[in-house]
């Protein structure tokens, strides 16, 4: 059996975590918090072999924990943030998986921990490389009206989907492209972006408000739509 512990400062987000868990009989959930200092007393004492670990959190970030167990345990990174990859590798990371995490990325994260934990692997033989990982943070490629242009996913803020066209703002500038609100959907990642309106896409890390299904970002205000709301809502429970 492996001792894991989940922890993470969204009740929802350990939900998750536990839930998968739960299906995987090869792993024993010993201790789930919302408070990476108990959590960190837990690994010092040699409780756990598997860490579930949020990396943004009050009191002491994933990278810190990370710093002070090194050795002591496995560390399996769970985070809406993408830019936190490589220097997560830095320290030994398992894996890092981004929010919300599919069972099937859980599982394989699981099959590279337990190779690591049966000796028949390294963990630099097993886990992310640096340019996959690099892959995590990207741009994509709009078409307008005479070229492509390279969007930084980063510093998209939303997207307005219109009749023929949609616009994307970013924190410079706005940028019309000529394909739907279709296809810029499927070119975004869902942990950073998310549909919530049928003519609106944002960025969850750009959201500065939520009051009455009404999403305030960047000045303006997106109303939610109710046949968006539930995946929304999940989804920032998560990040």
């Amino acid at each position: 059996m492996i001792k894991c512990m989940v922890v993470d400062d969204k009740p929802l987000a350990i939900d998750v975590l536990t839930h998968y868990i739960a299906k995987i009989p090869v792993l024993h959930l010993t201790f789930s918090t919302d408070n990476p200092l108990e959590a960190l007393n837990k690994v010092l004492e040699g409780e756990v072999d598997l860490v579930f670990l949020d990396i943004q959190m009050p009191e002491l970030s994933g990278i810190q924990f990370m710093k002070i167990v090194k050795g002591k345990c496995l560390v399996i990174l769970t985070t809406a943030y993408a830019d936190y990859a490589l220097e997560g590798f830095d320290h030994d990371a398992v894996d890092y998986l981004l929010k919300p995490v599919s069972f099937e990325r859980f599982y394989k994260a699981i099959e590279k921990a337990q190779l690591i934990l049966k000796g028949l692997a390294e963990k630099d033989d097993v886990k992310t490389s640096e340019t996959e990982t690099k892959k995590i943070v990207s741009d994509i490629f709009v078409k307008t009206e005479y070229k492509l242009v390279r969007v930084h996913l980063d510093e998209i803020l939303y997207v307005k989907g219109l009749q023929n066209y949609l616009s994307i703002y970013t924190t410079d500038e706005k940028i019309t492209s000529l394909q739907t609100m279709k296809k810029i959907e499927e070119q975004l990642p869902t942990h950073q972006f998310i549909r919530v309106h049928k003519s609106y896409i944002v960025s969850i890390n750009k959201i500065e408000s939520i009051q009455r299904n009404r999403i305030r970002i960047a000045g303006i205000t997106i109303a939610l739509g109710e046949v968006y709301r539930k995946a929304f809502y999940d989804a920032i429970a998560t990040n």
